[in-house]
């Protein structure tokens, strides 16, 4: 998928997203429900976009690297072939190998990577999986996470309203005319459809930050080895990560659901990314 497609796709997905808030917000509050859900949704999530990056640092207790280490070269060289502000730099101490970035902007971007991943992976393998992190910085996914997440957050307040007053209204919305039960259904399926489509935008923001990492490192090989690595030390060293957090990973930190469960992964089969790497040639 080009770069180009995959924002395609991320804005298709993102309409979606809207559509289910606005069929909800018709279903039980009408427009002004709605509004008011967005609005709550809005001020909570805006919150977590401007300071997600102090909080999910601290949370995995993550150290500053300093320009002499390692990691920090890599990434100061990667940033000047991106063409961006050099961000953060810090190592995670933890054995399982995985990395993230995070920040509201370029200009206020980090990266972070485990000690486990700087262990596991030759320099290139390394090379190619800060590039993807830097390719999220550079695609602003954190902006784009953080809007699906309060489109999101709406919905569910909206279906949690609407349950409430299908359990003490229902007579009343009875003598309206409305169903009850069709309010219940739309509570629940409502809910379901938003984290669907939520796993689907960070599926699509993975393979293109895997594409444009590419481009960053000048190769796809690094990075494709790289994942099929990661997987592997993942599935014998799971991170202790909280699930809110998971999109933010190069890699699941935790084993991904089977069939159905599948469309809530927040990233796509290992073999698939490495299969559009490679046709990237």
């Amino acid at each position: 998928m080009t770069a180009m497609g995959s924002y395609a796709k991320t804005g298709v997905l993102l309409a979606a997203l809207s559509a289910v808030l606005i069929l909800v917000g018709q279903a039980f509050g009408g427009q002004q429900g709605m509004i008011l859900a967005f609005g709550f949704a809005l001020i909570m999530n805006f919150g977590s976009y401007w300071f997600s990056d102090k909080l999910v640092l601290k949370m995995y207790r993550a150290s500053e690297a300093d320009p002499g280490h390692p990691l920090h070269r890599i990434v100061e060289r990667l940033a000047m072939k991106a063409k961006l502000p050099m961000p953060k730099v810090y190592v995670i101490p933890s054995d399982s190998p995985n990395a993230f970035a995070t920040g509201r902007n370029p200009s206020h971007a980090s990266v972070a990577a485990t000690e486990g991943i700087m262990r596991m992976l030759d320099e290139h393998e390394l090379e190619g999986v800060m590039a993807h992190e830097l390719a999220h910085v550079a695609h602003r996914d954190i902006l784009i996470q953080s809007v699906a997440a309060t489109i999101g957050a709406a919905i569910m307040m909206l279906a949690s309203m609407a349950r409430w007053a299908a359990i003490f209204g229902a007579g009343n919305r009875d003598r309206d005319g409305g169903s009850p039960l069709a309010l219940i259904a739309t509570a629940l399926i409502a809910p379901l459809a938003a984290m669907i489509i939520q796993a689907a935008i960070s599926r699509s923001r993975e393979y293109g930050a895997d594409a444009g990492g590419a481009k960053i490192a000048g190769s796809p090989e690094g990075l494709a080895r790289a994942l099929r690595k990661i997987e592997a030390g993942v599935a014998r060293t799971p991170l202790q990560a909280n699930p809110a957090t998971a999109h933010l990973f190069i890699m699941a930190p935790f084993s991904g659901g089977k069939g159905m469960m599948s469309l809530f992964r927040t990233h796509p089969p290992t073999d698939e990314r490495i299969a559009r790497l490679m046709r990237l040639g």
